[in-house]
This record gives structure tokens, C-alpha cells and sequence, in this order.
């Protein structure tokens, strides 16, 4: 491979690229450049030829037209091991460009700042950046391409050591440039198409092409297990604000967001905790203060808790505060702490503080799910609201006003538990959860058995399901345990057999005409 002879540098951000060149120049490389960098490397006292002089034709249009010429792209593109292109480019006087230094115009900074006009965002859409990107990508096989200052220390080394680079790192280089100039189009897309109105809050439908764009904005110590590599993408740290504490793991992150999601069901509500474990709900409790709430929440079950989440839908006050701080946890997530109480969990060198933002989920109205084979499941989040008007009681008798209380406070939380699902509520608590199990009965029984190692009585209590009952054994077992209401959402084939059964116990049900599948 021969030495690299010519090298064009158009850049708008200009770190490490003065000793990059200065590289360059030393190994006898001719630059060329425009503007603002032509002027930065001039001023550093090395050898630059304008651009504009090389190509005989002046910039135009405001900079918009400056590297779109055939002299530019031809000594980009043609094949150096092709005669026919090779005598094309000399016949045409396109001397061959070897080396190309590209950082993009700063779209994404630009439109990240507060009130930027779309006249503004338009003005930094690069368009010869990309282009030249591309050309020199294209041909890989000749030409080095360089669009992250991170790389100049490898490519002046190789640059250094033999007048070129090798193969396998112009590989990866262009790459780069491919991955870089996809994610680059996603954010002016994403941008441009809540500028003109065409992104609604909730989209209406699956998108034809699904763009997935989000940098890299933590590296993880491991995933789901030590063996996982894992990282963060996206806009997590715009919603979350990490207080104290060791940072955050992958299943951290996992379980806080199902809290949050849980939690943000009761926003605007009298004072609410959940404690999670896994994703899964293990407690939801109300009361006329948080510490009341969470004794309430902490009853459900006082096994599970340990290591667990924890959500206030309410600035944490220190005597909640201390109630927590007697049991092991992993994370606290709140819209604010108290002074006292934020003094007091600090003393707490492992546990993690996290104040959240609004509602992240909000932000992102659609789930994406990776299902291997470089394949994705899209589906609208499941944001839907149940109101005591939207309930069809399907029984002689009409649940009691605590009953009715019971039956939305519970529908909230088993919206939030694995499927199979099962929950038994009080108008302010949860009794007893049962949560993905492949026998609806199971989870029943599973409620049961844990409010039972609580100490609480099901007697009085809802029975809350996220999908109907398939046969009536379910919802007699919810009576036998105590449960004098249900709520489901209805449409089994023995619907009628299901009514019947708790007709037969005086039990109230409403059918909600939904259901809450969770996987």
C-alpha cells in the first residue's frame, strides 16, 4: 500500500486536531482544508492548501457549497487498482485524496438548547460532511477516514511508524463513519419531524422504518449477571438524578423504571409507596403520610422487601425515612428528599438516592424489545387509565364504596405485576400478590399463602386479576380465601359460569373490559 500523499481536514470540532496534523505534515502529507480550520492549522504555523484554490472554485451560498465537487469526490471514490479510473481522474487532473478528517456540524448540541429556531437547526444540518463520510468509506480499501478525534492517536501512530494504515483499522474506520452518519440523519429526523408537528405525543401507529438512536451515556459494571457485558443508552439522566450511592447496575435500572412506571399511577394521590422486587410489585400502600403508607406497603410482605425498590409518589420526610433505613435496600426513588431525611440515608454508603423528574414514560410512549435475530417487537405502552365509570358490575350485588375504593387501588398495582396476576386489595393497601405463574390458580394461591405468612386476613378484600378467569376454580378460591369482590376484565367463553360462581358466594364483580398482560 502506498504512502498516504493527500489529506483533506474540515472539522467543527477542532480537539487533538493541531497535533494530528502537525503528524501528518512531518510525514510529508499534503493538507488541505476549509475555513475555520484551514485557519486554526495556518495559525499553528503548518502548510495548509484552501480548499477553494484546489478545487479552482470558490465556496458559494453561504458555505453551503464548498466540498461538493468532483474534485473532492473523484479523488475520493476512484479505484486506485482500476485503470479505467485511474486514467479517468488524471485525463480530469483529480489528483487522489488519501486521508479524510470529518467531524459533522453540531446539530445535536444545537438543537439540545433551550428555544433553538428551526432556522437555526436547518443551518447546522451538514451536508458535505456526510457526503464525504460516505465517499471515503465507500473506498476503504484506499482511503483512511477519520469522524472521532478519539482516533487520531491510532491513525497518526500507524501514519507515523509507515506512511499509511492498515487494512483492518480502515475497516473499522468506516464503520464508524456509517454508524455515525445513521445516527446523525436519526437526530435531525427525530427533530425535524416534532418541528414540523408530524410527532404526536402517543404515535398513532408502528413507524414503516424503526430508527433506533441513543448514545452510549453509561458504561454498566455487568448486566443482568457478572458474565453479561452490559451498558446504558439514551436519555436516562435527563429524568433521573442519582443523589448518593454506588452506581447504579443493569437490574437496578429495570427495577426503578417499573417503580416509577408503578408509582406514577398514584401521582397527584394521598401519600403512596411501593416496594418492588424483580419488577414485580411486593407491597403498594396509602395512608395520610408516607410513613403510614409504607408500614402499610412493608405488611404485604416482610421478606420480600430485603434488597429491594423503593417508590413515594411525595418528597421522602425523615420519618419515613427512618422507617426504611431499618431494612436493607437497594435503591429509593423519589420527586424530591427531605434535607434531615436525605442526611439520614447517607449514612448509608451502599444505598442509592435517586430523585426523578416528571415522567419518564411520558417521553417515550412505545416499548421496543429486542427478540434476537436482529429483531424487534414495537407496542405502545400501556398507559391506560381505569375510572370507577368505566365499570360494568356483572353481579346481582354492586360492590360497597370501600369495595370500589379496593378495586382501583388493586387494578393500579396488578397492572404492574407479571402475568399470571394476582392481587388481593384493601381501599388503601395491598393484602397479597401472586405474580407470574402459568396457572392463574397458582398465583391466586401464591397470594394467599404470602398475606397468610403476613398475619393479614383476606376476609373483606378484592380480588384484582389481569386477565379474566379462564374457569370458575379462581375466583372460588379468591371467596374460600375471604374476598367478597373481584374485578377482571371479562371475556371468557365461561364468563357466565364465572358470574354465576359469584353470585353464588355474594360477591360483587365489575368486568373493566381490558386486561393488563405483562411480560
Amino acid at each position: 500500500m502506498p504512502k498516504i500523499v493527500r489529506a483533506l481536514l474540515s472539522v467543527s470540532d477542532k480537539s487533538g486536531l493541531v497535533p494530528f496534523a502537525r503528524i501528518l505534515a512531518e510525514a510529508g502529507v499534503e493538507l488541505i482544508s476549509t475555513g475555520g480550520t484551514a485557519k486554526a492549522l495556518r495559525a499553528e504555523g503548518l502548510p495548509v492548501i484552501e480548499l477553494s484554490d484546489y478545487t479552482g472554485f470558490p465556496e458559494m451560498l453561504d458555505g453551503r457549497v464548498k466540498t461538493l465537487h468532483p474534485k473532492v469526490h473523484g479523488g475520493l471514490l476512484h479505484l486506485r487498482d482500476n485503470a479505467e479510473h485511474v486514467a479517468t481522474t488524471e485525463r480530469h487532473g483529480i489528483p487522489p485524496i488519501d486521508l479524510v478528517v470529518v467531524n459533522l456540524y453540531p446539530f445535536e448540541q444545537t438543537v439540545a438548547r433551550p428555544g433553538v429556531s428551526l432556522h437555526e437547526a436547518i443551518e447546522n444540518i451538514d451536508i458535505g460532511g456526510p457526503s464525504m463520510l460516505r465517499s471515503a468509506s465507500k473506498n476503504h480499501e484506499f482511503v483512511t477516514v477519520v469522524v472521532d478525534p478519539a482516533d487520531y492517536d491510532r491513525v497518526g501512530a500507524q501514519v507515523r511508524a509507515t506512511g499509511n494504515t492498515t487494512l483492518e483499522l480502515r475497516r473499522e474506520l468506516a464503520a464508524k463513519v456509517f454508524a455515525r452518519t445513521a445516527a446523525y440523519d436519526a437526530a435531525i429526523a427525530q427533530h425535524l419531524s416534532g418541528a414540523f408537528g408530524l410527532a404526536a405525543p402517543a404515535p398513532s401507529g408502528p413507524p414503516e422504518t424503526l430508527t433506533l438512536r441513543a448514545g452510549r451515556s453509561q458504561q454498566l459494571r455487568y448486566g443482568e449477571n457478572p458474565h453479561q457485558k452490559a451498558a446504558l443508552y439514551g436519555r436516562f439522566s435527563e429524568y433521573y438524578a442519582q443523589l448518593h450511592g454506588k452506581e447504579l447496575s443493569y437490574n437496578n435500572i429495570l427495577d426503578l423504571t417499573a417503580a416509577v412506571s408503578l408509582i406514577t399511577e398514584f401521582s397527584g394521590e394521598a401519600p403512596t409507596l411501593a416496594i418492588l422486587k424483580h419488577t414485580n410489585p411486593c407491597g403498594v400502600g396509602q395512608g395520610a403520610n408516607l410513613r403510614e403508607a409504607w408500614d402499610r406497603a412493608y405488611a404485604t410482605d416482610r421478606q420480600a422487601p430485603f434488597g429491594g425498590i423503593i417508590a413515594v409518589n411525595q418528597p421522602l420526610d425523615r420519618a419515613c425515612a427512618e422507617a426504611i433505613a431499618e431494612i436493607f435496600s437497594e435503591v429509593i426513588v423519589a420527586p424530591e428528599f427531605a434535607p434531615d431525611a436525605l442526611e439520614l440515608l447517607r449514612q448509608k454508603k451502599n444505598l442509592r438516592l435517586l430523585q426523578v423528574r416528571g415522567n419518564p414514560a411520558s417521553a417515550s410512549p412505545v416499548d421496543i424489545r429486542s427478540v434476537g435475530a436482529d429483531s424487534f417487537l414495537w407496542q405502545e405502552r400501556d398507559l391506560r387509565v381505569t375510572s370507577a365509570s368505566d365499570l360494568k358490575v356483572v353481579t346481582r350485588r354492586s360492590p360497597s364504596p370501600d369495595e370500589l375504593r379496593a378495586m382501583l387501588f388493586g387494578w393500579r398495582v396488578v397492572k404492574h405485576l407479571k402475568s399470571n396476576a394476582i392481587a388481593y386489595a384493601g381501599p388503601d393497601r395491598t393484602l397479597g400478590i401472586g405474580a407470574g405463574q402459568m396457572s392463574r390458580v397458582d398465583s391466586s394461591r401464591i397470594a394467599v399463602w404470602k398475606a397468610g405468612e403476613a398475619g393479614l386476613d383476606l376476609k373483606g378484600s378484592v380480588v384484582c386479576s389481569d386477565a379474566f378467569f379462564p374457569f370458575p376454580d379462581g375466583l372460588i378460591a379468591a371467596a374460600e380465601a375471604g374476598a367478597t369482590a373481584a374485578i377482571q376484565p371479562g371475556g371468557s367463553v365461561r364468563d357466565a359460569e364465572v358470574v354465576a360462581a359469584a353470585d353464588a358466594r355474594g360477591m360483587a364483580m365489575v368486568f373493566t373490559g381490558h386486561r393488563h398482560f405483562r411480560h
